[in-house]
């Protein structure tokens, strides 16, 4: 809107210079009173259109404050958040100027979006309230991770009213401090932190659809269902080995082949056409119904421009949900302006398509026009007809400081830095996921704030632990454990325990006990160095308390016992009726069985206690009275050990738990052989038996005697004529197996030459009339029997080399063997 400006300025000059020059020039061709007419009707000209910009006025929405509903302390905020400097004040001078230009050029357009109220109530210039500002972690340098910060870290607040501009306008720092705002609230940060990082963004005032106002995603694809794409490895062909096998013929038909492709086709496509026609009915149901504020609600989101940052195309960011969308998209309706940290411009193009015909090229003024001269933008280059009338240098000189009057800078942000403290990055939970543990450990949360550790494990521990809570590992401190009941002969749910009490929860046991609270004294101070084993903590209360058994009465079906041990009491409560509001109660005074003079002291009615819901129904004897405090002293023996069991077994617990975290011992398939110990010696095992019986069947199958020595009676002792019998068998064997084999080679031998001859006898009958073929096959045979003859002559020769070796090997070896060697000493 300055070259409007300047356009109006330039006019109002050129029309004083005419009315100056006027009189010369038209003072031989009209007369005076004309001309003092002219001159008088284009000053009240000039005078009707400085009235009429005068009196426009820019409506400023009146609503409260959209982002941030909590009352803010500005006591602390820095002056420049409460007060304007003169060239800020100045801005707003110039911007509001802008806008009566803007408004009275484009009168059907809705007003601008620029200078709304920060938290102090003041006006600021929105390009002022952006702070680029390069954040000091490396998730935040790229544009994805600025974007989901902001989206992750704010809370979304709708504006007041969807068709209007927000009247308000805060800091960053006070929306971050809030952790929440609108679309420009989002925007503001979020461009701020792009344009530290090295982006060429920018915020961008404009209508969007209703699921992106309302940041409604039911309709997009969720991320985490997107399988990435996988890339295919391509088969390398294998060679055709040159002595391969030719594959059997195919024998099926061809025919049934065609049909069965035809008719898998068939189904394939009957498939697809129902899977259509069912997405079409989905997508018809699903369908979004037609907004009724469409193209009107208004929206804030950021613009990134291509070239810095290596950023090849624009696109838009939405910061409500950190997505990236092409500038085509069907979700950003239109644009009425953006700005940045040095500049604000208005679309002048048409958004009849939505933003798919619009040209980001903002040095273009037809396109867009800005509000300050000092943009950084470069500017369209003139035409050769416009640039001859610059020629001159005066002109230019002229154009300079016309351009350099005229231009003003944009003040710099009146926000703080922008900072993001490393509590936002700081660890407050840890989860660890385990498996194959030994320990039967699957998950470790660790809460930094409180310190608590919960440990969770699946069945199988070695004392049935399902969950266990604490903050320090040392005994008698705050701790739960939830144990696996059906794992357990006792019964035990949980137990919770603290420094001075221990309760546990059970479930399913014969004799109805569901709870028992211990409270433990203070432990007695001995000289002498003792473990908490050798020293237990005085158990001064026991509370038990009791399920209902349906086989006794309630008023004789004990709910709760307590032993007050230190007082020598024992309280009991009864279960109460079904048609009673009260329970009977019965308290027991524990006293020695004798006095000081070793009396032997009776039961008095004193030592109990009772109320009894129907004492007519229900006279207690002192006998009963008696035996059941004698049930009950044993019962408070029973408790306190099974109390010491309790500690002894927390003991051992953590113990164990301090053993399983120092091995980290892994449960390894009985198939992994590789890592599995156990396993791995049992087959290794297995191998050396399997080993030795081989060894031995080796043995046995090389023993020479042994089908001679089968003959002879088993257990009887070997004689020297039975020994001289056993050579002689076993020499005459092996000659005739020897004589034997030289006979099979030369058989072979013979047989292979009378084959030969007989081929090469037809070959000299049919020389004449045999085919090129038949004669290559002849080739190839005589070449294939020349070489089985040439090999079964040298296996025969060389048979009759080592035969008389072999047989002397083992005549030598019959000597040494010692079954036969004291006999056959004799002979040598």
């Amino acid at each position: 809107m300055e070259v409007l400006k300047e356009k109006v300025e330039e006019e109002e000059a050129a029309e004083r210079e005419e009315a100056a020059e006027w009189p010369e020039r038209m003072e031989k061709t009209r007369p005076a009173e004309v001309q003092k007419e002219e001159t008088i009707m284009s000053q009240e000209m000039l005078r009707d259109l400085e009235r009429k910009l005068s009196e426009i006025k820019v409506p400023i929405p009146a609503e409260p404050p959209a982002v941030i509903e909590d009352t803010i302390d500005i006591s602390n905020l820095p002056p420049s958040y409460k007060t304007n400097t003169p060239k800020e004040q100045h801005l707003l001078q110039v911007a509001d100027n802008f806008s009566r230009q803007y408004s009275h050029l484009c009168p059907d357009r809705v007003p601008l979006f620029l200078h709304p109220l920060n938290e102090c109530e003041v006006p600021k210039f929105v390009s002022t309230t952006i702070r680029p500002t390069l954040m000091p972690y490396p998730d935040l340098y790229n544009w994805d991770g600025c974007a989901n910060f902001v989206s992750d870290f704010l809370t979304r607040v709708p504006l007041p009213d969807p068709l209007k501009l927000p009247s308000h306008l805060y800091s960053s720092t006070t929306v971050l401090k809030q952790q929440k705002g609108n679309c420009f609230d989002f925007s503001t940060l979020l461009c701020s932190m792009l344009l530290g990082a090295g982006y060429d963004a920018y915020c961008v005032s404009g209508y969007g659809s209703q699921a992106l106002c309302n940041m409604d995603l039911t309709r997009e694809v969720c991320p985490l269902t997107v399988k990435p794409k996988e890339t295919v490895k391509k088969k390398e062909k294998a060679q055709p080995k040159k002595y391969t096998i030719k594959p059997p013929r195919d024998l099926t038909s061809r025919f049934e082949h065609e049909q069965e492709i035809k008719k898998q086709e068939e189904a394939k496509a009957q498939e697809e056409k129902r899977r259509w026609e069912e997405e079409e009915r989905l997508q018809e149901a699903e369908k979004e119904k037609p907004d009724p504020l469409h193209g009107l609600r208004v929206h804030c989101w950021v613009l990134v421009l291509s070239g810095k940052r290596e950023v090849p195309e624009s696109f838009f960011i939405d910061p409500f949900t950190g997505r990236s969308y092409s500038t085509q998209d069907d979700h950003f309706l239109g644009i009425e302006s953006l700005w940045n940290h040095r500049n604000y411009w208005i679309n002048m193009q048409d958004c009849w398509n939505c933003c798919k015909d619009l040209v980001f090229d903002l040095g273009d003024p037809v396109r867009w026009e800005y509000m300050l001269l000092g943009t950084d933008k470069p500017q369209l280059s003139l035409d050769e007809e416009e640039d001859e009338g610059l020629n001159d240098d005066d002109d230019i000189e002229d154009l300079d400081k016309e351009t350099e009057d005229k231009s003003f800078d944009m003040p710099s942000s009146w926000v703080e830095q922008i900072e993001i403290s490393p509590e936002g990055t700081k660890i407050l939970e840890i989860k660890e996921w385990y498996q194959n543990r030994e320990d039967t450990l699957e998950l470790k949360h660790i809460n930094n704030s409180t310190g608590l550790h919960t440990d969770y494990f699946r069945p199988g521990h070695p004392q049935a632990l399902r969950v266990h809570s604490y903050k320090s590992m040392q005994p008698e401190n705050d701790r739960v454990m939830e144990f696996y009941e059906t794992a357990r002969v006792d019964g035990l749910i949980k137990r919770e325990e603290t420094p001075r009490t221990m309760t546990e929860y059970y479930q399913g046991r014969p004799d109805f006990l569901s709870y028992r609270h211990i409270n433990f004294g203070p432990r007695v101070k001995k000289l002498t160095l003792t473990s908490s084993e050798s020293n237990p903590r005085p158990v001064v209360k026991i509370t038990e308390r009791f399920s209902r058994n349906p086989e006794k009465p309630a008023d004789e079906d004990v709910a709760e016992r307590v032993f007050l041990i230190t007082e020598e009491r024992i309280q009991l409560r009864y279960h109460c009726r079904d048609d009673h509001i009260t329970a009977s109660k019965r308290e027991f005074l524990q006293r020695s069985e004798v006095d000081s003079k070793g009396n032997k002291i009776i039961m008095t009615p004193d030592m109990c206690i009772s109320f009894e819901v129907e004492p007519m129904e229900h006279t207690k004897k002192l006998l009963y009275q008696y035996e059941t405090m004698m049930h009950l002293k044993n019962e408070e023996k029973l408790s306190k050990h099974q109390a010491w069991e309790s500690e002894q077994e927390v003991l051992e617990i953590l113990k164990l738990r301090e053993e399983e975290e120092e091995a980290h011992t892994l449960n390894i398939s009985i198939y992994d052989t590789k890592r599995n110990e156990k396993s791995k010696e049992y087959r290794e095992a297995m191998e050396r038996v399997m080993h030795e019986e081989h060894l031995r069947q080796v043995e046995a199958q090389l023993d020479y005697l042994a089908p001679f020595l089968a003959q002879l009676p088993p257990g009887e002792k070997l004689t020297r004529i039975q020994a001289v019998h056993l050579r002689d068998e076993c020499l005459s064997d092996f000659k005739q197996r020897l004589i034997d084999k030289a006979n099979l080679i030369q058989a072979r031998f013979e047989k292979e030459n009378q084959e030969l001859q007989k081929k090469q006898q037809w070959y000299q009958e049919n020389q004449v009339t045999l085919t090129p073929e038949e004669e290559d096959q002849y080739l190839s045979y005589c070449s294939q029997a020349m070489f089985r003859i040439r090999i079964l002559e040298q296996r025969l020769n060389r048979h009759k080399e080592l035969a008389p070796l072999k047989y002397l090997a083992l005549e030598e070896k019959l000597y040494k063997d010692p079954r036969l060697a004291e006999f056959l000493k004799v002979l040598q």
